[in-house]
C-alpha cells in the first residue's frame, strides 16, 4: 500500500525517544523527510545515531516548547533546513504523576505546560503556514488517561481531556483550509514514561514494581502493553492520503481495557 508519504516533511515533538521515536523511524521509512525535537541534546544524539545505524537519516533541532515562542522558532529552523512542513506528530511533554494526597497548585500547572500548551504552541506555530497552503495533517498523541480519571493521572489526565477537544475542535475549524487533525490515545505503553507511573504507584501500594506492572497487565483484554511503534503504525497511518476524509478521530490504543463508545 502506498501511502504517498515519500518526500513529505514531518515535524515530529518529543521525537528522540519513546513513541515519538518510533514514529520517527516509521516515517522516514516511508521515505519522508523527518525533523525531531527534545529539550535534550543529548537524547537528540542518541536518537540521530540509533536512526543513522539504521540507515536513516533526520534532522534534530533542540527546543522546549513550554516556553511560548520557542515553537514558533522551531518551526522556522525546520522549515529553513526542510522545506514546509505538511505533517506536524505532537508527541512530546509528559506530566508527572502523583498521589492524589501530594498534589498541589503547582503539579496542575506543571501538567498543562508539559502535555497541553507544548501541543497548542507547536499547532499554532504550523497552523498559519499550513492554512495558506490549503493543506496540511496535525496527529496529536495524547492518552487515554484523558477519559479515564486514574487516581494517579489527575493533572496528567485533565491536559490529556482538553487536547482530545482541541483536536476535535481544531479539525472541525480548519477543515475547509484542507487541513486535518486527529488524536491517539494510547493506553499503557512500553516506555520510560510508564515507569515513572509504575513508581508511583509501588510506592502508595507498598508492593513492587513487578507486581504493579503485571497487575496493570491483567486488566487488559489482549494481556500486554502497547509497543510504541505500534502507535507509530497508526500515526503514520493518519498522516497519509489513505486516511485522506479521516479528521476530528480520537483513536484509543488502550487493548480494549476501556469498553466504552463515548
Amino acid at each position: 500500500m502506498d501511502l504517498e508519504l515519500k518526500g513529505k516533511n514531518v515535524l515530529i515533538t518529543g521525537g528522540s525517544k519513546g513513541i515519538g521515536l518510533a514514529c520517527a523511524l516509521a516515517f522516514a521509512r516511508e521515505g519522508a523527510r523527518v525533523a525531531i525535537s527534545s529539550r535534550s541534546r543529548e537524547n537528540l544524539d542518541r536518537a540521530v545515531a540509533g536512526l543513522k545505524a539504521e540507515g536513516l537519516a533526520v534532522h534534530a533541532f533542540a527546543a522546549d516548547l513550554i516556553e511560548r515562542d520557542s515553537a514558533a522558532r522551531l518551526v522556522a529552523e525546520v522549515e529553513k533546513a526542510m522545506g514546509p512542513v505538511d505533517v506536524l506528530v505532537n508527541s512530546a511533554g509528559a506530566a508527572k504523576r502523583y498521589a492524589p494526597e501530594s498534589l498541589d497548585v503547582a503539579a496542575w500547572h506543571d501538567a498543562m505546560d508539559a502535555k497541553y500548551f507544548t501541543y497548542v504552541h507547536a499547532m499554532t506555530a504550523v497552523l498559519p503556514g499550513m492554512s495558506a497552503r490549503q493543506r496540511g495533517v496535525i496527529v496529536n498523541i495524547v492518552g487515554q488517561g484523558g477519559k479515564v480519571a486514574g487516581p494517579f493521572h489527575i493533572p496528567g489526565g485533565s491536559a490529556n481531556a482538553a487536547l482530545m477537544l482541541v483536536s476535535a475542535g481544531m479539525a472541525n475549524a480548519f477543515g475547509a483550509k484542507g487541513i486535518r487533525v486527529n488524536a491517539i490515545n494510547p493506553g499503557l505503553t512500553s516506555t520510560d514514561r510508564v515507569q515513572s507511573g509504575v513508581r508511583v504507584e509501588a510506592e502508595r501500594d507498598g508492593i513492587s514494581e513487578a507486581d504493579v506492572l503485571k497487575r496493570s497487565e491483567s486488566r487488559i483484554p489482549l494481556g500486554r502493553f502497547a509497543r510504541p511503534e505500534e502507535v507509530a503504525d497508526v500515526a503514520v497511518f493518519l498522516a497519509s492520503a489513505r486516511a485522506s476524509y479521516v479528521t476530528g478521530a480520537i483513536i484509543p490504543m488502550d487493548g480494549a481495557a476501556v469498553a466504552t463508545v463515548v
